[in-house]
């Protein structure tokens, strides 16, 4: 039986590619983790490009009003922007996302989950502490 992975996925360029990417290095099965914060893209678009490039199974869930309520507004009332113009929508959203993945994946057997955020390490560090941070939990 191959080893599986909860993959945050969103259907951008870097979670599309991973999919394959750890099929073909790992032989994972990839579980696909879909996270709607309110983003506006077409979920059911994602889940069908998730299968499209390798996912075993995908799984999505509604997180908008958790995000909404306990992330954004809370970063609204701090005045939370980036170089005094630039909401910081995606940053926010990471730690709900990792959240919700890691509560996906404790039930399974799976392995530590990757993550295909973009190439700057620090982000990818911070998903993954996040990550480690609620598996502890």
């Amino acid at each position: 039986m191959r080893e599986k992975v909860v993959l945050a996925y969103s259907g951008g360029l870097d979670t599309s590619i991973i999919i394959p990417w750890l099929k073909e290095n790992y032989d994972y099965d990839v579980i696909a983790f879909v996270a709607d914060v309110g983003q506006g893209d077409d979920i059911d678009a994602v889940v069908e490009k998730a299968y499209a490039t390798g996912a075993c199974k995908v799984i999505v869930e509604d997180l908008r009003q958790e995000f909404l309520t306990d992330y954004v507004f809370p970063a609204i009332q701090a005045g939370a922007v980036y170089e005094h113009k630039y909401l910081l929508g995606s940053s926010l959203a990471r730690p709900i996302i990792a959240k919700y993945q890691v509560e996906v994946a404790l039930p399974l057997p799976v392995q530590p989950s990757p993550t295909a955020a973009p190439a700057r390490a620090t982000i990818r560090c911070a998903s993954n502490m996040l990550t480690r941070r609620w598996h502890r939990s």
